[in-house]
């Protein structure tokens, strides 16, 4: 094994991209539908690479798949800096739990993001 790369389902694909360019993700490759509707999109920022997907386009070929936004999962990203990342995205985002640090060491936030995701963004100092 290499890498993860989640594949986050959401219903509206335009407010989720929205919501990881203000966090400094950027588009690195992406599927339209029918016009300039994305259906999927793969977006980056540093070594953190992130998918989404509605969940139309899967139509009936995974109905494993829950339907609902959130999930019970939460994404971890390690991340240099995090008192100067804290401060750019703390007024753009929901954020559950501030600047704190963990009985292990690492300093800590949380957000939401616009699907019920948990974001918790970790340095370890």
């Amino acid at each position: 094994m290499e890498t993860l790369s989640p594949n986050i389902f959401t219903n509206d694909m335009k407010a989720t991209i929205t919501f990881y360019q203000s966090l400094g993700f950027k588009i690195t490759m992406s599927v339209p539908e029918m016009g300039d509707d994305l259906v999927w999109a793969m977006m980056v920022n540093g070594g953190v690479t992130m998918m989404f997907q509605t969940y139309e386009s899967l139509a009936d070929d995974l109905p494993e798949i829950s339907r609902q936004d959130g999930g019970s999962l939460l994404l971890y990203i390690n991340l240099k800096d995090i008192r100067s990342f804290f401060e750019q995205v703390k007024d753009k985002v929901i954020v559950l739990k501030g600047l704190e640090t963990t009985f292990y060491g690492a300093t800590e936030f949380s957000i939401k993001d616009n699907n019920g995701y948990v974001l918790t963004f970790a340095e370890h100092e």
